[in-house]
């Protein structure tokens, strides 16, 4: 299901009709993300031998989805860095101190974004502004549509997941360790993750 215009490398500069499918302007409408069951993480090589994995706990955000004018379509979300789980909480407690997120001065990343394309299928890549630490660099997020249905409670849902590889330094997370045997403690390279479930709005009484 398209719920984004697909990219046309052949005329950049113009937009091509294309019939709106019923079932994608069905779900034109504002949508809340669900925390409940949702998740946004990372994994990190860690020693150069292993990964770690890490979650954040609390976090909040908005879908915007225009089944008749995809164009319009916008994300915005907010996450509470202190919220960050590795399992370790020495390991979490390091993430959240001045040597990497500087959670005190810091408490939110964000992510707003900007434009999106269909890249075939039900696969996608969303584009916006990532900041962390009052530093604000684009993102470009490959996501998958999951689909949409009505949950027990009644509920309209829409599901989404995917991912994005950054250099954290890009951010400014710079901190590191030189290992014994060559390499260092935490990779440069970070991978985050998104497994989203948003709930739309009840539709405004007359």
């Amino acid at each position: 299901m398209a719920l984004f215009n697909r990219k046309n490398n052949d005329a950049p500069a113009t937009t091509v009709a294309v019939a709106v499918d019923p079932a994608l302007a069905a779900l034109t409408g504002d949508y809340a993300i669900d925390p409940a069951h949702s998740s946004i993480g990372f994994t990190v090589r860690h020693a150069m031998v292993t990964n770690v994995r890490g979650s954040f706990g609390e976090h909040e955000g908005s879908l915007k989805l225009d089944g008749g004018n995809p164009a319009n379509s916008a994300a915005s979300i907010d996450v509470k860095i202190a919220s960050v789980d590795t399992g370790i909480a020495d390991r979490d407690g390091h993430l959240v101190s001045g040597d990497f997120f500087d959670a005190e001065k810091f408490p939110l990343m964000t992510f707003r974004s900007t434009a999106a394309e269909q890249l075939g299928g039900d696969k996608y890549r969303v584009t916006g502004d990532l900041t962390i630490k009052d530093v604000t660099r684009p993102l470009a997020i490959d996501l998958e549509f999951n689909g949409s249905a009505t949950d027990v409670y009644g509920n309209e849902r829409v599901g989404f997941e995917g991912s994005a590889d950054i250099l954290r330094s890009d951010w400014g997370l710079t901190w590191n360790a030189a290992l014994e045997t060559g390499g260092v403690m935490v990779s440069d390279k970070v991978k985050l993750n998104f497994d989203i479930s948003a709930i739309k709005a009840a539709a405004p009484q007359a």
